[in-house]
């Protein structure tokens, strides 16, 4: 008989953070008891990545008052007074698992390989194809100087050619790239290409690095199978990569389950939510250094690592990919551009350092919201249908960097965001994180918001690994945090001319009515626990999810923000005008009651 699993303590080894949580199933229902934390020591002077991991535990155990360490040892199984039934893991720690990608055509083998790696948990280094541009010396420079932790190399449908995998395989040898952890290994390589050119690739590889060949990313054009070469990713992840790592011996010995990597955990809990509520999902973290996005449209999951847009270490990289005129158009202040860059600059040289002035919060706010567009755009370029499926292409159009794949993400039918990152789950009032999350993705129709209160997506992730029930619990229960729902309109009006009408009747037997100008947005008081009766009729040209002109009935609930009204149009539009500009923004602002004022 399986022994129940009554006490569960998870932990996150992040870069610069481990944190660790406490369930306990509590009258048939697993519930989040405490939580603790501590800086995470992979690096000098501790080298012991079990370090943090104690540390951060000990704390759990002074908050929630139950033993969980003895002589530096989790105390399993749980004996009612002491002790867990189960301990689980993730990991980012040490910049997280990084790779490069090789494949034949950028938008096709390459880009399968890429989505395969995204799915493993990886942040991308690079992306080198026969077909991007570069000569050959400069593909080879670029594996030997980056160092990943491993190579995923793909290329040909199986029984196609082989000349340009093997071409690819030839770099990676002349470059003799070395591991970033252990300079005495040799590197992983998966070779998940063309089945024909496997003796190839061995006479090439075999002898200078350790390589693994699994199953073919891209067997045919209208076929990809990502699923072996995520399953080898990982496997050899715990093998090389975490082996290698300080510490992490040790913390694999003490845990239930394999340590998964942090956004693999994260993606399996997105994946595993939107599939239960059988709901199209877009999620977001957004960390100090890389930014990760994760949708789940029709049942197909992706996820893509923004690496160079955060909110510390990448900050800069967020103000020169949006540009300085993208920010301040989001702080109705006056700001000299020179004020703002030295801000930035600052928050890089202190990256731990959290906004002390409404002004400061403000710069961040905006901030955010570029950093989230760009990954989110880059993230809809990537989560596309296969590229070159039933097409008769010449070879000339096979090698163009054209992409030819619909991007797999539907506003319209989108149902959910979540939002993940000290950003928006520590924003000093949830409206401000409603908002930044509204103006970021712009949902069209019906959309629920919500965020991770205290980042344990995670530990949730990898909990479902061994118990789905407790990981879903503890979800709906202590993690999610719903901000509300949000109603927009898509299409283009005059200010101050009416965008649509709108009905609200709410549960105690109160109606408001009423009409909403172009450009204007409202907020409305709706608890999680209440459900209104919503009517939205909107004017000739705007479109709330129906076709234009077209009215929506529906049931909505809202939550700790309310519900939200958005007849600002989309695309989202803002003044080119500054004093104009400054007046919209200012407006929202109070609608929204976003900031205090004066």
């Amino acid at each position: 008989m399986e022994r129940e699993i009554n006490v569960i303590l998870a932990t996150d080894c992040g870069s610069t953070t481990t944190k660790a949580i406490l369930i306990k199933r509590i009258d048939g229902e697993y519930r989040l008891i405490s939580r603790g934390e501590a800086p995470t020591t992979v690096e000098a002077p501790f080298e012991d990545v079990t370090r943090g991991v104690l540390n951060s535990i000990t704390e759990v155990e002074e908050i929630s008052r139950h033993r969980i360490l003895e002589k530096e040892e989790i105390i399993m199984p749980n004996n009612g007074r002491s002790g867990v039934d189960a301990y689980v893991s993730t990991s980012s720690a040490g910049g997280g698992l990084q790779m490069m990608v090789l494949g034949a055509v950028k938008t096709m083998s390459a880009e399968s390989a890429e989505r395969a790696a995204l799915g493993g948990g990886a942040i991308v280094m690079d992306v080198i194809a026969t077909n991007d541009g570069r000569p050959p010396h400069e593909r080879i420079e670029r594996i030997r100087q980056l160092r990943p932790d491993m190579i995923l190399l793909s290329g040909g449908t199986d029984g196609g050619s082989i000349t340009h995998v093997v071409e690819l395989a030839e770099y990676i040898a002349a470059a003799c790239p070395k591991p970033r952890f252990g300079e005495e290994s040799r590197l992983p390589i998966i070779y998940a290409g063309n089945k024909d050119a496997r003796g190839e690739i061995k006479e090439i590889l075999k002898k200078k690095t350790a390589l693994s060949i699994t199953e073919n990313i891209r067997p045919t054009l209208e076929r990809e199978n990502l699923l072996p070469a995520k399953h080898r990713i990982h496997d050899l992840f715990l093998e090389h990569v975490m082996a290698q790592a300080p510490g992490y011996g040790k913390l694999m010995s003490w845990t239930t389950s394999e340590i998964l990597p942090t956004p693999v955990a994260v993606g399996l809990i997105m994946e595993l939510i939107a599939k239960k509520r059988g709901i199209n999902l877009i999620g977001v973290d957004i960390g100090g250094a890389t930014t990760d996005t994760f949708s789940v449209f029709r049942s197909i999951f992706n996820r893509t690592v923004s690496a160079n847009l955060g909110m510390s270490y990448s900050i800069s990289n967020v103000l020169s990919s949006a540009r300085i005129e993208n920010i301040t158009r989001w702080i109705p202040d006056t700001l000299r551009d020179e004020d703002l860059r030295n801000g930035i600059k600052n928050k890089m040289i202190r990256p731990t350092t959290i906004p002390q002035t409404i002004q400061e919060l403000k710069i961040e706010q905006a901030i955010a919201r570029e950093a989230l567009r760009l990954s989110f755009h880059q993230h809809k370029m990537l989560a596309v249908g296969l590229k070159g499926v039933r097409q008769e292409r010449s070879i000339s159009e096979a090698f163009s960097q054209t992409p030819t794949g619909q991007t797999l993400i539907d506003m319209k039918g989108l149902d959910m965001i979540v939002g993940s990152g000290g950003v928006l789950s520590h924003a000093p009032r949830r409206n401000q994180a409603m908002m930044i999350l509204i103006d970021a993705y712009e949902p069209l129709g019906i959309t629920r918001l919500a965020v991770d209160s205290i980042f344990m997506m995670p530990h949730l992730g990898v909990l479902s690994t061994i118990n789905e029930q407790a990981a879903i619990q503890v979800f709906e229960r202590d993690c999610l945090v719903h901000l509300g729902t949000c109603i927009s309109a898509e299409g283009k009006g005059k200010e101050d001319q009416p965008c649509l009408e709108y009905e609200i009747n709410y549960p105690y037997g109160k109606t408001e009515k009423g009409a909403i100008n172009y450009g204007e947005i409202m907020l409305f008081p709706l608890s999680f626990e209440e459900e209104a009766d919503v009517t939205i009729r909107p004017k000739r040209g705007f479109d709330v999810g129906e076709g234009k002109g077209k009215a929506i009935q529906s049931k909505v609930s809202g939550g700790v923000v309310g519900l939200v009204i958005d007849a600002r149009g989309r695309p989202l539009r803002l003044s080119q005008d500054k004093k104009k500009r400054t007046s919209q923004l200012v407006k929202w602002s109070r609608a929204m009651d976003l900031y205090p004022e004066g």
